[in-house]
């Protein structure tokens, strides 16, 4: 072999060798630094944009679980304001039974159980008119921006619930709708012998309340009552209903608590299932990104020898033009 000097290929060699060391070198360094096994997108450009892709359905998730666990806590604002309803409905029918049954009370005792009559029904309308972060947390209407009240157990055109998206996909994925509930009208009833409930706007008709048939009363067949007072003109005293009308009016806010816990188990098992989906989907994201330690640190290992030994043959590669120099002399 010709000993030359202008071109020595022993070093051109070593020295890519060591470049190529040294690059994989610094990858390795890079991954276990970062964790990850995708370090740019030069690395894997398909598998970066599952990875994308994956780690933008995670984001949704996140959000779609965390509006699922805001309307559970509406829900749960709800049914607490319910409970107190029933509880006021039923101590008002406590004073029906007082004040109607028994001997022993006097007529000052009589107007006693009034006037806390009359005072819990205003605390029943401030209850309905109760707001969760500025948004009603009863059907006032039968739309969200209407006109028209609500009426307990109406028709199918009435929409007195909330969207809640619960998927990654947006309005495009699964919904639960849970329901305002139309308490207003829940406790106003016409006392026909059917206690049938009617929207709170019926009670003023032409100016005149039809709360009972009396003085200033709608001509009407049958008198319609509201538990729940705007003010308290708009009361009325015990002896002007029958107890079928308490009893229907406790019996509707007891409808309005159950389909509250219907929405409630509803939401609880989207949240479940949500929570589920970004476990897994974490895993999978995990599966591709992440750095397998252990074989990165045999990585990193390998070229740092590999480095060191690549350097060590380009200065002993170099040295091979002190023998043309020894020839010289």
């Amino acid at each position: 072999m010709s000993l030359t000097v202008s071109n020595n290929s022993a070093v051109a060699t070593a020295n890519y060798h060591l470049g190529k060391n040294q690059k994989a070198l610094q990858a390795s360094i890079k991954k276990l630094a970062s964790g990850k096994r995708i370090i740019g997108s030069s690395t894997d450009p398909g598998t970066l944009s599952v990875a994308m892709k994956l780690n933008a359905a995670v984001n949704r998730l996140a959000g779609a679980r965390n509006n699922v666990q805001n309307g559970m806590s509406f829900m749960e604002v709800q049914d607490g304001m319910l409970q107190t309803a029933g509880r006021i409905v039923n101590r008002m029918a406590e004073l029906k039974g007082m004040a109607s049954q028994d001997p022993m009370k006097s007529q000052q005792d009589i107007d006693s159980y009034d006037n806390e009559f009359r005072d819990l029904q205003q605390q029943l309308y401030q209850i309905t008119q109760q707001t969760f972060n500025g948004s009603s947390l009863f059907a006032q209407h039968t739309t969200k921006n209407g006109a028209t009240q609500a009426i307990f157990r109406g028709n199918a055109s009435q929409d007195h619930t909330i969207s809640i998206h619960t998927s990654s996909d947006g309005s495009a994925g699964t919904i639960i709708s849970i329901h305002k509930s139309a308490l207003l009208s829940a406790l106003t009833l016409r006392d026909n012998g059917l206690f049938t409930a009617v929207s709170f706007a019926t009670l003023n008709v032409g100016g005149k309340l039809a709360r009972h048939k009396g003085q200033n009363a709608v001509a009407t067949t049958t008198s319609i009552f509201s538990f729940a007072a705007a003010s308290a003109s708009d009361a009325f005293n015990l002896d002007a209903v029958s107890m079928g009308v308490f009893e229907q009016a406790l019996s509707n806010v007891a409808f309005l608590r159950a389909q509250n816990g219907g929405g409630v188990s509803r939401l609880n098992f989207a949240a479940e299932s949500l929570a589920l989906q970004e476990t897994n989907v974490r895993a999978a994201v995990g599966r591709i990104e992440d750095v397998d330690i252990a074989e990165e640190s045999a990585n990193l290992a390998k070229y740092s020898i590999l480095t060191q030994a690549a350097a060590a043959m380009v200065a002993q590669a170099n040295s091979s033009n002190d023998v043309a120099l020894m020839l010289l002399r």
